[in-house]
């Protein structure tokens, strides 16, 4: 009988964690940065946001992150701009970002590139859509 309910026991221990290791997700971006300071800062910044688990690589510039239902993808993306870095969904804010430590300061892409043509009155988005500098005009008055 002991035998019984340890087995018993074993077997809800294990389908417990399977379940929860089944909600976890896992997901890869790109994150800029240079240095084991932004390591640290990008890797605090996406736990805080509900990561798991954060791993950013820095000569790939790719951070790995697990996290389950309770936060997302675009979440993590949006906590580590506001600690100054670019990454593939969210873009930092230059007053975050000029808040970097001088080692951490990596070259930043033209992030409103679209914005900057649409000002000329230029068709240079990247789509190829004649409108979307409209629609960039429109969202930036609301």
């Amino acid at each position: 009988m002991k035998t019984f309910r340890l087995f018993t026991l074993s077997i809800i221990c294990s389908l417990i964690s399977f379940v929860g290791f089944a909600q976890n997700k896992t997901a890869t971006f790109d994150v800029s940065g240079n240095c084991s300071m932004c390591k640290k800062t990008i890797e605090k910044a996406a736990k805080s946001a509900g990561a798991s688990y954060a791993n950013w690589d820095m000569d790939a510039k790719k951070l790995t992150v697990h996290f389950n239902n309770k936060t997302s993808v675009e979440k993590i993306q949006q906590k580590i701009a506001l600690a100054g870095y670019d990454n593939a969904g969210a873009t930092a804010s230059d007053a975050a970002y000029d808040k970097l430590h001088a080692c951490c300061k990596y070259e930043r892409k033209a992030a409103n590139a679209d914005a900057d043509c649409c000002e000329k009155g230029e068709a240079c988005c990247k789509d190829g859509k004649a409108d979307c500098c409209k629609d960039k005009k429109s969202a930036a008055k609301n």
